[in-house]
């Protein structure tokens, strides 16, 4: 930010060369402190990227790589370091490495906004991979292998940032946690690029997508279009209302019945009969069979489907929607944990 000009100041010595002197100052009371200091946030709702099916232009715009991982805040504090969930759930015990990492960080006072990911052989984040470093959904483990990649600061030694522009959170954020760290705590990059023939780049490399932001806007809680969420491959997640058996598939799960949001109903959206590998298939088959319902939570026209309750949330992967609105070459990526209040897909 440009800084306005100094005013000149005053010569050292009056017309009668009599060295000037300030006035006398009252004493401070001891029991205020020298500079004001905002009180540290027990918890911060999450600023949330607006799906877009473009980049958007133009230099207000930066990007970042979008991480495919679970959404956390850091909070390190002279207590010692808590890791909140997205709906504010303390999971610090369940990453063990990144509680230590954030201890090691040169600040008394911080929240760090970002994403904890588990990173496959080529540096990508694989949602399927965290979920089984933590023992799978409703699983217990610690975290060996789950890195943070920090993407925003939104306090810092005593002081709120969320007021401040981007540009100025990144630029104490990149003093907090430098570019190109191989810790526990790393930095989530800015990348200065032309929005198409960035996302054009992420998905030949196998990416989720980009990620854009407004260099000038605070951080605001909520999907109010400062953040932007451009995917390679449609990604989100959908409440399971039933299955279909299969004598040949692993687990016998045929087909697992997908529903979206619509106000407060659900709304049958399809099915996806692929992504099961041995481990999950029979894992979440033995959450289904606990939750079979004798009543559809959505209009399912199946005359074989199994109902059951809707309590499980399944990441899915699809290309695109049918016209009567259902999803197309779906694919089963894992259950969201609950607790991760990961955002049921909504129809308009």
């Amino acid at each position: 930010m440009t800084k306005p000009p100094r005013k000149r100041s005053k010569p050292l010595l009056g017309e009668a060369d009599a060295p000037l002197r300030s006035r006398p100052r009252r004493r401070r009371d001891p029991a205020q402190p020298n500079l004001p200091l905002d009180p540290m946030p027990d918890r911060i709702e999450p600023c949330l990227a607006l799906l877009k099916a473009r980049p958007p232009w133009g230099a207000k715009w930066v990007y970042e790589i979008k991480w495919d991982g679970y959404r956390l805040a850091v909070h390190v504090e002279p207590a010692g370091v808590r890791i909140l969930t997205r709906r504010g759930l303390d999971w610090t015990h369940r990453f063990p490495l990144i509680e230590a990492a954030a201890r090691a960080l040169p600040v008394s006072t911080a929240i760090v906004d970002g994403e904890a990911v588990v990173l496959d052989e080529r540096g990508r984040s694989d949602f399927g991979l965290l979920q089984q470093s933590l023992g799978g959904r409703g699983g217990m483990k610690r975290s060996s292998n789950a890195v943070f990649m920090a993407f925003d600061l939104l306090y810092f030694d005593g002081h709120d940032l969320r007021n401040s522009e981007l540009e100025v959170r990144r630029h104490l954020l990149e003093d907090l946690v430098p570019a190109g760290g191989q810790d526990d705590v790393r930095l989530s990059e800015e990348i200065e690029a032309d929005g198409d023939q960035l996302l054009a780049s992420a998905c030949e490399h196998g990416l989720e997508g980009i990620i854009a932001k407004r260099r000038d806007a605070p951080y605001r809680s909520g999907r109010l279009g400062d953040w932007l969420k451009i995917k390679c491959i449609q990604s989100d997640s959908f409440v399971i209302v039933g299955y279909e058996r299969s004598t040949v598939a692993r687990a016998g799960i045929g087909r697992l019945l997908l529903a979206a949001r619509k106000g407060k109903a659900l709304v049958y959206v399809g099915g996806v009969g692929t992504g099961f590998n041995e481990r999950n298939a029979y894992e979440l088959r033995e959450k289904l069979d606990g939750l079979i319902a004798s009543t559809p939570a959505a209009a399912v026209d199946r005359k074989e489907a199994i109902f059951v309750k809707p309590r499980l949330i399944a990441e899915i992967e699809y290309r695109a929607w049918t016209d009567d609105g259902k999803l197309r070459h779906a694919s089963y990526k894992g259950l969201r944990e609950e607790q991760d209040s990961a955002g049921v897909y909504e129809l308009d």
